[in-house]
């Protein structure tokens, strides 16, 4: 019986070892890095107490020209199960606005900072599902010239208001590794659903290489809509907008 016991023991615990090894790799936590640079588009519709609505159309020239600040920056700590991300972007730019049959012209001043948590689980080897929060505080100044009220003189007017909002999000991403160094990836979201936005929405997609553990750089395409409304009046404030267009990130791996 000892020398049965004793062979079993030889047996086995190798193969228990090799497998309390597996489930030590499978649960060791990676983490990514990632800086990037987006070229955005902006087209929609803004309102700022009682001034007339503005129409937002703007291309990525024109946003770079009129760019007084951007930073962006993606995090993402992962498991063979679980992956956790944070993507922090923040704009100010300011832009001419089109002469419209209540505006004359004059300019607006946009400070936009979108931070999303997230949290997801693998369901399959390709698709990862799960939730997040998206963190909105939009600032917007105007300053237009218009028609008196009644007719006659030009009228100079400014409005400022300020917005902090917060919309859940439900979300789903596709990803496959080739080779381990090519690396494809499509992304979407939904969310706000009245508690901050009326509606959110982002699609995502990219592709990249890794040319080392260490470093890797994705070129990728993304639009993300809101559409948010508050208030009236002196409080009015409106900010309907779809900002799309190509990006470029550079990831370092730990």
């Amino acid at each position: 019986m000892k020398f049965k016991t004793l062979l079993f023991l030889i047996l086995v615990l190798p193969q228990l070892n090799l497998f309390a090894q597996d489930e030590a790799e499978n649960k060791k936590w990676e983490f990514l890095i990632e800086p990037y640079l987006m070229f955005p588009n902006m087209n929609g519709e803004s309102g700022i107490r009682e001034l007339p609505s503005i129409n937002l159309d703007a291309s990525s020239s024109d946003i770079f020209n009129n760019l007084d600040f951007g930073a962006m920056l993606y995090l993402e700590a992962r498991s063979d199960k679980w992956v956790l991300g944070s993507d922090f972007v923040y704009m100010k730019l300011s832009q001419d606005i089109n002469p419209t049959a209540l505006i004359n012209s004059g300019e607006i001043e946009v400070s936009q900072l979108i931070w999303e948590v997230s949290g997801l689980y693998r369901i399959r080897p390709f698709l990862d599902v799960g939730v997040g929060l998206r963190f909105n505080n939009i600032t917007m100044a105007a300053d237009i010239s218009r028609n008196a009220i009644g007719g006659g003189s030009v009228e100079l007017v400014s409005a400022e208001n300020s917005e902090f909002w917060v919309d859940p999000v439900i979300i789903a991403r596709l990803s496959k590794t080739i080779n381990d160094t090519w690396q494809f990836q499509l992304r979407t979201d939904i969310g706000g659903f009245g508690i901050g936005s009326d509606l959110t929405w982002l699609i995502q997609g990219g592709v990249g290489y890794r040319f080392s553990k260490l470093f890797q750089t994705t070129i990728g395409y993304r639009i993300i809509g809101m559409d948010y409304e508050k208030g009236s009046g002196a409080e009015r404030f409106r900010y309907d907008v779809n900002t799309s267009g190509p990006m470029l990130k550079l990831g370092f791996n730990f």
